[in-house]
């Protein structure tokens, strides 16, 4: 797979998380994907993605930066959203909050097999200390 290839399989496998399209997921994720070393399989990432949609309606991922080097993809993703209740361990309650993502995929037979992940907590704590939205 080249990396132009990559960089667009990922850029469909984000459109199908902002449409939620869950049927069409298993094009772009692998029967044994594992996130942050914890193997879900197809069935329980699916499940953690509409958990995530459950909690925080307006999800919408935004890709900042891209840099794809096959078979692995590195991405920072934005959000600017309203969780409802406790995000993170932070109580949010429906306040919209900007924060990044950077995320780490590996591929294999042209699909994700793992994710490595991580959450700008931090940007979140510091809007809830201003009592306000702020962009990271």
């Amino acid at each position: 797979m080249t990396t132009t290839d990559l960089s667009s399989v990922y850029r469909s496998y984000i459109a199908c998380l902002n449409a939620k399209d869950w049927p069409s997921l298993g094009r772009f994720v692998h029967y044994e994907v594992k996130h942050n070393g914890r193997l879900l399989g197809l069935s329980g990432y699916r499940e953690m993605l509409e958990q995530d949609y459950a909690a925080i309606p307006d999800l919408f991922f935004r890709i900042e930066l891209l840099v794809a080097e096959p078979p692995r993809v590195a991405s920072r993703l934005q959000f600017d959203c309203a969780p409802k209740g406790s995000f993170l361990g932070l109580p949010v309650n429906g306040r919209t909050v900007s924060f990044a993502e950077n995320v780490f995929y590996e591929f294999k037979d042209a699909k994700i097999v793992e994710v490595r992940s991580i959450l700008d907590k931090g940007a979140i704590e510091r809007q809830l200390q201003k009592g306000g939205s702020a962009a990271v």
